[in-house]
Formats: structure tokens, C-alpha cells, sequence
């Protein structure tokens, strides 16, 4: 299905229905290597224990399908029976595209169980920046999800050095936080009864706060990150003065290509917005969210799982920006002509889009394609 979008100029026509999808969605490099290296390590060791220290990526059915061939998740997700203490030195791990923190990895390595390493190359190059401030005696503020996987992996990079510390700051409202702590107008218990489960151990403000490095998740929405960046910037001019501001910042542009690529996807699609949108991708999926961020802002968007949470014409099951959980929204398809744009996240397979566009044929009595 999505080679014949492809073939067609990425729209399809029915009577009353068009599909147009963006120009990049789904898979990325890192996701698709990811998924390889787990069907390639039960091919290669068909007797042993397979083990993820949690899922692999945010997509249900991708895990689901690895529970299926014998993976456990030592986090107890999938109905995992088998934890971290019933691992062995006979079996196998992987790590997922998200990494793991180094506690974890100092855990793995003590139990001296083969580690299949499929952390993503984007990840790796964020570590390697944030090592490189925490050594030069800079304090790392981290843009994204302190309780997303990735995060926590990158902040404890950051404490693989005595002086290493780490904040993290999840949208602009926290950043603006900070900020006007740098410019000396905060509070301290304040700031730190704010971010208290989001800075490393014995934070202090006033010392930790004297130099400064940025990174971000890399699945955060680039434009976001940039703003955050700017506003710790300026903070620092405040306080320091154009002249101090090469010895008390560094900053990077950490957002991976792939999840760019489909933002940019998105945008240049919403020039011209179609009548209703649906992103497809898992609830938690970082990547995928912030993809329903910016083409809610042109059109009635709705962020699905999968084709079964199009329950019929009228009702879709989905998770609007900033809600905690999904919800069913009555009346999201209009009767008439109606173009819908489709695009995934990047934890999401081509099938799910090919599923998708089957329903909505299905849900409007067209016949399917012939592939």
C-alpha cells in the first residue's frame, strides 16, 4: 500500500476520499536496525534466553511480536515474568534504540551476560556531547521527558565525572523557570522543589549553574529545543554580559535527522492542510506526539495506535496533544468529500500505514485496493 502512494505521487483518490502522505514518515534507520539485530539474535541463538531491558521501541506491536518469539522485558512490561535477578551469564540482552543508563549497564556487565547493543547512532552522538561538558566542569540542561528512557540514559552520561551534573527541562514553561533563576530572579527552594526529580543528586543552583551545556532528547520538537536553548542563552547574557558568554555556555543541535526529516514532512504538507489528519505511532512515543503538535495547529488531527482505534465513521480512538490517556472522539469524520492526511512515527512500520488506509476505505464502503 504505502509503494503504491509512493508511486503516486504519495496521494491515492476514491469516490468521496483522498489519502495524502507525507513525504517522510515511519521507520527510521535507527528503529529498522534496532528490530534487525532482535530477529537476527534469535536466529542466532535459538537455544538461549533472550532478555530487553525494556521496549525495544514505542510501537505495541513491534514489542508484542518480540514477546512472541521469546523475548522477556525486565521492566515486567508484556506479561514478562522473569526480572533482573533471574538473569545469567548464558543469556542474552539487547539494549534498546534508546540505550541504557550506565547504572544499568554496570549492572549488565557484573552479571557478564552477551550484550546485543542497538542503541541509535543520533543517541550515541548526544552522549558523547554531554560526557565532553561533564568533564569540562559544565552542567548539562536537557531538553525532553525526564521520564523517558532516552532522557535518563543521556543525564547519566553526564555523571560518569565527579564534577558532572544535570537538569532537565521539559518544555519552555520549565526552561523560562531556569531562566529567571540565571538572571536572578528566582527562588532557590522554589527551583528546586520544582525540578526535584528532574536534577541529579546534591543539585545547587547557584554553583551548577554557573556554566552551562545544552542537549535535548533527540525526538523533541526542534523548534522547541532552539527556543530553549535561546532562552537559557539570553538568561546568561543577563547575567554575564555578551563578553562572558563563550566561557559559561556551549550548545548543540542534537535533534536526529530522521525525526527533522518528518517534522519538516509535516510542515510542508500543512501548507496546504488537508481536511482531517491521523498520526500513527505508539501513545508514548515522544516523536510521534510532537508530530500531532504541529499539525494540530492546522487541522483536526488525531494521534492513533493503530488501524483498530478507527473504530468506525464516527468514532476514532486517540490521544490528543497533552492528554494522559486516549480518548474517543464522536464525529471526527465528516459525511461528503473529505482528504485526510497520514503520516507515522518514526517507531512505526509501513504495514500500520497500509492498515490504516485499508479502514478508512473500509469504514467509507470502498472497495480495497488492488495491490
Amino acid at each position: 500500500m504505502v509503494g503504491k502512494l509512493r508511486l503516486s505521487g504519495n496521494r491515492l483518490s476514491w469516490p468521496g476520499l483522498t489519502v495524502r502522505l507525507a513525504k517522510e514518515f515511519g521507520f527510521c534507520y535507527g528503529v529498522e536496525r534496532a528490530i534487525d539485530y532482535a530477529y537476527e539474535t534469535r536466529v542466532k541463538f535459538p537455544d538461549r534466553r533472550l532478555f530487553l531491558t525494556s521496549e525495544i521501541i514505542h510501537n505495541p506491536r513491534v514489542n508484542l511480536r518480540l514477546r512472541e518469539i521469546g523475548f522477556e522485558f525486565l521492566d515486567g512490561s508484556y506479561d514478562s515474568k522473569l526480572s533482573w535477578s533471574d538473569v545469567t551469564p548464558r543469556d542474552v540482552v539487547l539494549i534498546p534504540a534508546f540505550g541504557v543508563t550506565t547504572e544499568e549497564l554496570e549492572r549488565l556487565g557484573a552479571i557478564g551476560c552477551l550484550l546485543v547493543d542497538t542503541t541509535c547512532g543520533s543517541v550515541l552522538n548526544v552522549w558523547r556531547r554531554v560526557e565532553r561538558c561533564a568533564r569540562d566542569g559544565y552542567t548539562c540542561i536537557i531538553h525532553g521527558k525526564y521520564e523517558h528512557e532516552e532522557t535518563r540514559a543521556t543525564a547519566s552520561r553526564a555523571l560518569l565525572y565527579p564534577q558532572g551534573r544535570y537538569l532537565i527541562v521539559r518544555d519552555l514553561e520549565e526552561t523560562e523557570s531556569v531562566a529567571r533563576y540565571i538572571e536572578g530572579r528566582g527562588q532557590r527552594d522554589e527551583l528546586l522543589a520544582q525540578f526535584a526529580r528532574a536534577v541529579s543528586a546534591g543539585f545547587d543552583p547557584d554553583a551548577h549553574l554557573a556554566r552551562i551545556g545544552m542537549a535535548n532528547q533527540t525526538t523533541m520538537l526542534s523548534s522547541e529545543s532552539l527556543a530553549v536553548q535561546d532562552r537559557i542563552r539570553r538568561a546568561l547574557i543577563v547575567r554575564e554580559g555578551e563578553s562572558g558568554l563563550d566561557e559559561c555556555f556551549r550548545a548543540f543541535d542534537t535533534i536526529c535527522s530522521a525525526t527533522q526529516d518528518r517534522q519538516d514532512a509535516v510542515n510542508e504538507m500543512m501548507q496546504d492542510p488537508p481536511d482531517v489528519v491521523i498520526i500513527i505511532g505508539g501513545f508514548n512515543s515522544s516523536n510521534t506526539g510532537h508530530l500531532t503538535e504541529i499539525c494540530s495547529e492546522y487541522a483536526p488531527t488525531y494521534h492513533v495506535e493503530n488501524a483498530e482505534d478507527v473504530l468506525d465513521g464516527a468514532r476514532i480512538r486517540h490521544l490528543p496533544v497533552g492528554a494522559a490517556a486516549p480518548e474517543i472522539c464522536e464525529g471526527w469524520l465528516a459525511a461528503g468529500d473529505v482528504e485526510i492526511g497520514i503520516t507515522a512515527g518514526a517507531s512505526t512500520p509501513d504495514r500500520e500505514i497500509g492498515r490504516i488506509v485499508s479502514r478508512l476505505l473500509e469504514i467509507r464502503h470502498l472497495p480495497p485496493v488492488e495491490i
